[in-house]
């Protein structure tokens, strides 16, 4: 069965295991980084989130976000306080290493979390496909 069949459901578990997809690419990336912290002028590196296609409403791959309460925050993906992507980096080492372990395992910690949290949502998905086609329970 093609996504298209599948509808809605379909482009959100293929944007799903693309998500996953992509966070097991970036987990190796930066256990590379974490390797490589001692080895001189080694710079981190980090990949590129990839970017779904938007509806009109501001829908992604069909799926629309509802903002329920004015509270709430907005699908526009603007995040409050502070963006620790957007911080300066200071810490070179003498020999021109640049990676900074904390910051390494900061992104490691989220990138799991990310990850699990995709993995949960698409064995959810898996579950409710099963039960509207008759072989759940």
């Amino acid at each position: 069965m093609s996504g298209n069949a599948l509808g809605t459901g379909g482009n959100l578990m293929q944007a799903l295991k693309t998500r996953m997809h992509w966070h097991q690419t970036r987990q190796k990336l930066l256990a590379e980084n974490v390797a490589n912290a001692d080895s001189p002028g080694f710079r981190p590196l980090d990949l590129k989130a990839p970017e779904f296609s938007r509806g009109g409403n501001g829908s992604v791959s069909g799926v629309a976000l509802a903002q329920t309460s004015p509270g709430h925050m907005g699908s526009s993906g603007q995040r409050g306080g502070f963006d620790s992507a957007k911080a300066q980096r200071f810490e070179v080492t003498p020999n021109g290493n640049g990676v900074n372990l904390e910051d390494e395992m900061m992104k490691v910690a989220q990138n799991q979390a990310d990850y699990q949290l995709a993995a949960s949502l698409y064995t959810k998905g898996l579950g409710l496909m099963k039960i509207a086609i008759g072989k759940g329970r």
